[in-house]
């Protein structure tokens, strides 16, 4: 079942409701409101399906503008556009140009995810309070669905938002929990992902709502687990937790053998009613994300990952004394898929938290994805800093333009590593905390 002709249903019944656009209270709409008190109080299940289509619907929105800016600001491409200066002027420092707390670049990305954060914690809410014929196992799986989408809108919040923190405690839109510091964020993130595949490891056989074509293959709640145990892998990762990295990895879809692409998506369509892919540019226009100089440099020409970018037939195109060769084409159509976490990242993940107990098996895995490209085997030195070199390279290459390159640079504290492109320009270590916040 696909997302098509739920859209005008959600506007109608719950979009209205949640509506968030940041943690500011004054722009929270009343949570007893009418258009919503009845599906709090006693949900039906056609009702519950509708909140969970939304989930997924919101998954979607504002989600370009989150993979825009940490593209931009992690070098994996430009974005050139006449209509706004601030993609290669703020997003890059500029002429010593500061970050904007009021910035669309900021607040979008920023609101888009809490919005879905509010949505899971409505349909938390109506489920518990629903009468429906619903079992205690059922209601695990819906919980279980709900937390998992959460801490991944979380975790992409606190990518963001970096040492500034995040409010992870916002259930009650009239009592908002306290900004918790980035370790704390994570540990929180880590714990609702923990609650969620306990919870789906007592959801049963299958759930009580359809999923879209996006977890095809992620849609029952065992499945479903292994893309919370994947979420919990990448936060592990952060946390610098080798170990507890492993563990989640064993619980994942996480196969050496297997497809790399496979994953979990966001779906996108050109059928009438549906979303566009929000990060896909036509190729070859003036307005354009065009392929950091420095990734271009970086490919093999036997890499199968140049087919993520593509020279321009038009020449070089200059734009605010940037000037690129090739297009990013990554996102090569309006229908295609944005994936959550696919199984490419997982071996690089594997790979990460094995270096320095077992390097050799590190290398092992990054020869899986290298010879999945169509590169020869791993042939460097074998000590933790080269390993930890190879492993970035490939992170670099594989998660091209996903949000990983400037989140992965900051961890490894290497974010002066990245390219300053023209004189005075910075690369941020995170964005500002958005004005509609309050303390």
């Amino acid at each position: 079942m696909q997302l098509k002709n739920i859209k005008t249903y959600l506007l109608a019944m719950l979009f209205a409701a949640a509506g968030w656009t940041g943690c500011n209270i004054d722009e929270v709409p009343d949570p007893n409101n009418p258009s919503l008190a009845p599906i709090l109080e006693d949900a039906t299940v056609n009702e519950l399906q509708a909140l969970v289509f939304g989930v997924e619907q919101i998954a979607r929105d504002e989600v370009g503008f989150y993979y825009d800016v940490t593209s931009i600001i992690g070098r994996d491409y430009w974005f050139f556009t006449s209509s706004d200066p601030r993609y290669t002027g703020e997003l890059l420092g500029k002429d010593n140009a500061m970050l904007d707390n009021a910035g669309f670049y900021g607040t979008r990305p920023y609101s888009g995810r809490y919005r879905n954060v509010k949505q899971c914690n409505i349909l938390i809410e109506a489920v518990t309070n629903s009468s429906a014929d619903i079992s205690d196992a059922e209601r695990n799986g819906y919980y279980g669905f709900a937390n998992t989408m959460k801490a991944y809108e979380l975790l992409l919040v606190l990518n963001l938002q970096y040492q500034n923190g995040i409010r992870t405690d916002v259930a009650d839109a009239d009592n908002l929990g306290p900004f918790r510091s980035y370790d704390e964020s994570l540990r929180d993130i880590a714990d609702l992902l923990a609650e969620a595949y306990g919870q789906l490891g007592n959801a049963g056989d299958a759930f009580k709502f359809n999923l879209s074509g996006g977890f095809a293959g992620f849609d029952t709640p065992e499945t479903f687990a292994q893309f919370t145990a994947a979420v919990q892998a990448r936060v592990a990762i952060y946390q610098n937790s080798p170990t507890e990295a492993l563990n989640h990895l064993d619980n994942s879809f996480l196969d050496l053998a297997g497809d790399l692409g496979t994953g979990p998506f966001r779906f996108y369509s050109t059928a009438g009613g549906e979303e566009l892919n929000p990060v896909f540019r036509t190729p070859d226009q003036s307005e354009a994300l065009v392929a950091h100089p420095d990734f271009v440099a970086s490919l093999d020409p036997a890499d199968a990952r140049n087919a993520k970018i593509a020279e321009r037939p038009s020449g070089a195109l200059t734009f605010d004394g940037l000037t690129g060769t090739h297009d990013v084409v990554l996102w090569n159509s309006q229908s295609t898929p944005i994936p959550y976490i696919t199984n490419e990242e997982l071996v690089l993940i594997y790979a990460e938290a094995n270096i320095g107990s077992d390097n050799t098996e590190a290398i092992s895995a990054l020869d899986v994805v290298r010879t999945g490209n169509g590169l020869a085997s791993y042939g460097g030195a074998d000590d933790d800093d080269a390993v930890t070199d190879e492993m970035l390279a490939q992170r670099r290459l594989s998660l091209f333009a996903q949000g990983h390159r400037w989140v992965d640079m900051r961890r490894y504290d290497r974010l002066d590593e990245l390219t300053l492109d023209r004189p005075n320009d910075d690369v941020w270590i995170q964005l500002p905390r958005p004005v509609t916040e309050n303390e």
